[in-house]
């Protein structure tokens, strides 16, 4: 193979241009730009709301007797609940090998049958445990009244969402919309009704009812009682009873309707100025740096559009550490790369220093041809593994390159050099590539999240040795 590859040089050049056109190819349209590796979710959450319950009767009356339902199931690593004034939260640990979503059929069959939950509990929530990947925060600040600044911020979501690029999309740091209604306890007895009373009719009277089709010569025609409340005036309006007399009296009656937020103590200062944080994250296929930039772009074209006052920018933007790795390693591949054709130049030709300076792109763009064969992505720990090989991706040219020179000072030919100098070091070579590559097979079979971070180095470690040495 080396005596074949040295007589046909266009078949040589034309394989390295295939790497090199593969590699930038698949890195520009296929490989995934993110801050951290990915990790498939293994971790099945149960969620049950118990409104007014101390932590203690939540513990006792739903998460102990979710845990002994399910804690029998094949494939369970650990169990954990975490029980909270008004609900629990029990996660499942999925051992490795077993799949998660079947995992989660049996889980939602058991917490299903479960009987004797308290009636005033609502409805389990069983899912499959998600990641999220923040980006960049967009942060809103001015010296507003809150309802103001939320809608403000509320529309800034909305435009954000409006990007192709752009997926996942949540405000954080305000407080949620709430219609309370307070009951006064003196015209409750006054007119002979009680908070269940009240109750009943808020359900009976804020909802949007179904009633059927009417078939006509022209066509169906959907009939819809539209009566669900969602401003104060509406709640007010509901009739609470009608009396004999005639009189009716409503929520504004026995009642006071706050429409605003809720009580939680949220107080957000951005520079000394109160602020709302929207939060964009990445998903699926989205690069972090593509994501970041369209959010920088959307908030300086922002900034002229809102009112006076108000004031726009973006923080903690996950994706510039992403960029500064990156930065790293094609400095010190610039640097280096100078270093080797220097010191080659000087003591062997000027044509072995260059085509063993070659042999860093070209390792390179192959390892990125693989990372999108095989869908991993370009992150802190795949680029660290990049760093790390950069000054050994040349050894194995450099003891090739340089016995084909002791050979072309021995009055050899050229070809004659080439291939008697590369078939004497090839064993060697090889071999050294080989027990350098094995180091890193044992980060492969690390277990968990940390196995998941730490293995992605050696993803793109081995490639880069294997087209280093088919490159020397």
């Amino acid at each position: 193979m080396i005596a074949w590859f040295a007589r046909n040089s266009i078949a040589a050049n034309l394989l390295m241009m295939i790497i090199l056109i593969g590699g930038y190819y698949s890195v520009t349209r296929y490989v995934t730009f993110e801050v951290f590796p990915p990790s498939d979710p293994q971790v099945v959450t149960i969620q049950v709301p118990l409104r007014g319950a101390t932590p203690e009767d939540v513990e006792l009356g739903i998460a102990t007797r979710i845990e002994e339902a399910v804690q029998d199931l094949e494939g369970i690593e650990r169990l954990t609940s975490r029980s909270v004034e008004g609900s629990t939260s029990v996660a499942v640990e999925v051992e490795r090998g077993y799949d998660p979503r079947e995992l989660l059929g049996d889980i939602k069959s058991r917490v299903d049958a479960i009987n004797g939950l308290p009636a005033e509990a609502e409805r389990p929530v069983i899912a499959l445990q998600t990641r999220s990947f923040s980006v960049i925060d967009v942060v809103l600040a001015a010296d507003v009244e809150e309802d103001e600044l939320r809608a403000v911020a509320e529309q800034i979501r909305e435009d954000l969402l409006k990007f192709e690029n752009i997926s996942q999309v949540s405000l954080n740091s305000v407080r949620r919309y709430e219609v309370a209604v307070e009951v006064s306890q003196d015209r409750l007895r006054d007119n002979n009704l009680t908070l269940a009373d009240v109750a009943q009719a808020i359900n009976q009277s804020s909802l949007d009812l179904s009633a059927g089709n009417v078939r006509s010569a022209g066509g169906d025609v959907l009939l819809r009682s539209k009566g669900q409340a969602y401003r104060q005036s509406e709640f007010e309006d509901i009739i609470v009873k009608t009396n004999p007399d005639g009189t009716i009296i409503r929520i504004a009656d026995i009642a006071r309707v706050n429409d605003g937020f809720e009580e939680d103590a949220v107080k957000v200062r951005f520079n000394g100025t109160g602020a709302a944080f929207i939060n964009v994250a990445r998903v699926g296929k989205q690069s972090a740096i593509d994501v970041a930039e369209t959010v920088k772009a959307y908030v300086e074209q922002k900034q002229a559009a809102l009112p006076v006052g108000m004031n726009i920018t973006f923080w903690d933007d996950d994706s510039q550490v992403l960029k500064d790795r990156m930065a790293i390693l094609f400095d010190s591949a610039w640097q280096g790369g100078m270093l080797v054709i220097l010191l080659l130049t000087l003591f062997l030709r000027p044509a072995i220093a260059l085509w063993v300076f070659a042999g860093i792109p070209i390792s390179f763009f192959g390892a990125f041809a693989v990372m999108a064969i095989f869908d991993i992505s370009m992150n802190l720990m795949s680029l660290f593994g990049f760093i790390l090989v950069l000054g050994l991706v040349v050894d194995d040219a450099i003891v090739t390159g340089e016995n084909v020179y002791t050979h072309l000072k021995d009055n050899k030919d050229g070809l004659t050099a080439a291939i008697e100098g590369t078939r004497e070091v090839a064993g060697p070579v090889t071999f050294g590539i080989l027990t350098t590559m094995l180091a890193f097979v044992p980060l492969l079979f690390i277990e968990g999240r940390r196995g998941d971070i730490l293995g992605a180095s050696s993803l793109v470690v081995l490639p880069v040795f294997v087209f280093s040495l088919i490159e020397s």
